[in-house]
């Protein structure tokens, strides 16, 4: 568990497993961003055509990949962005990720944003993420 980052969930807001209303990053320590990832591998084939789901699974490995490259760890994660695109059953999507927010200790802040399309049409969502690295 990351004690440099606080996640706060006011009695007067909604109070929700799946993500924290705020976090307040404290300390001595790096910031990571890790960039818009999709379902391409890096050999560019792509996982889970049609199946938000399996992309929104496969891209959470990706995110925690890159937190371990970093030296971190999924409990250093505290903001993710998700772009879903318009149609797609967010709830199936919601399935996909399910494994990766049993693996967190606290839930991070998260937004999430329909959008017309992506960078390619079999990308059916797309996740950014913002970690806190404590110094040490």
């Amino acid at each position: 568990m990351n004690n440099n980052i606080d996640f706060i969930n006011p009695d007067d807001l909604l109070k929700n497993p799946a993500f924290s209303q705020i976090a307040i990053t404290k300390g001595s320590g790096k910031t990571i961003y890790i960039g818009g990832q999709n379902a391409r591998t890096k050999d560019l084939e792509i996982i889970g055509k049609g199946d938000i789901a399996r992309q929104t699974e496969y891209i959470l490995q990706t995110i925690e990949t890159a937190l371990n490259a970093c030296q971190a760890t999924l409990d250093d994660l505290f903001k993710l962005t998700i772009y879903i695109v318009q149609g797609q059953d967010v709830r199936k999507g919601f399935e996909g990720a399910k494994t990766f927010l049993e693996k967190l200790s606290n839930p991070p802040v998260i937004t999430g944003v329909i959008v017309a399309g992506l960078a390619n049409p079999d990308y059916l969502v797309e996740i950014e993420a913002v970690a806190f690295k404590t110094e040490g």
